[in-house]
């Protein structure tokens, strides 16, 4: 029996990279789940290694939360049964803010921002009426300081941000007596895909190495290095274990 045995967790972005990593923890805890990414293949390689990993239920849908029928039937079924969701799906466009057109703007506000929104709409007043629940995003450290190159999602990440703090407020006024929390985790640039497709756009954009544009962004961090996607999953999963649930509307950064 694992710590979260019993409980069902949605995680969002799941194919790959920090979504991976944290669905094979809470798989390592004993917790069903429902995956969410948009690539068949990726996503069946991830419930195979949940499955492995000691998961007694994986479930896994191959969704595009920016189309909002897919995005809606998802919050109208698994976000209504989960008592855990992860709202780690997005995407990191970046640009000079004059070549950021408004298709940009808006498809990191619909997977950024509204489709948490959609999911946490629906997931918060379920989570009341069982009198548990857990819900996770993984925002950014854009959600807490301005970088340049990347208005739209910074912007939409901030928007997260926003959304996590008001859920958390609004849990403390509405249902104080269920454990119930919202919260953010902010990690710098983490070794995914999407670090490696921002290096290969740098480096285009600069006539440099790709091997050097990891390293600038690697030196942004804290620590001067890139965060694993395990270490990211391991704050994930302390938030959602933390029993009875203190900790609410918090933006936790990473010091490595």
């Amino acid at each position: 029996m694992g710590t979260l045995s019993g409980r069902h967790a949605l995680v969002t972005g799941a194919g790959r990279g920090i979504g991976l990593a944290v669905a094979t923890a809470l798989a390592e805890r004993g917790a069903e789940l429902t995956l969410v990414a948009r690539s068949v293949d990726q996503l069946e390689a991830a419930r195979k290694q949940c499955r492995e990993r000691g998961s007694p239920l994986c479930k896994s849908a191959s969704l595009n939360l920016t189309d909002r029928r897919d995005l809606e039937n998802l919050a109208r079924g698994a976000a209504t049964q989960a008592d855990i969701v992860v709202n780690n799906a997005g995407v990191a466009p970046s640009a000079p803010i004059e070549r950021t057109d408004e298709g940009v703007w808006d498809g990191a506000f619909a997977l950024n921002a509204f489709a948490p929104f959609l999911l946490t709409r629906s997931a918060l007043p379920a989570m009341a009426g069982k009198g548990w629940g857990r819900i996770v995003n993984i925002a950014s450290t854009a959600a807490l300081h301005g970088y340049a190159y990347t208005a739209a999602y910074t912007a939409s990440k901030h928007a997260l941000l926003g959304l996590t703090r008001a859920a958390a407020a609004e849990v403390a006024a509405r249902w104080a007596s269920a454990d119930l929390t919202v919260n953010a985790v902010c990690p710098g640039f983490v070794d995914t895909d999407i670090v490696r497709e921002s290096a290969e756009r740098i480096a285009a954009a600069t006539g440099g190495s790709v091997d050097a544009a990891r390293e600038t962004l690697a030196a942004m961090n804290d620590g001067g290095r890139l965060l694993s996607p395990e270490e990211v999953a391991a704050t994930v999963v302390g938030l959602i274990e933390e029993q009875p649930g203190t900790t609410q509307g918090a933006a936790v950064e990473f010091e490595v």
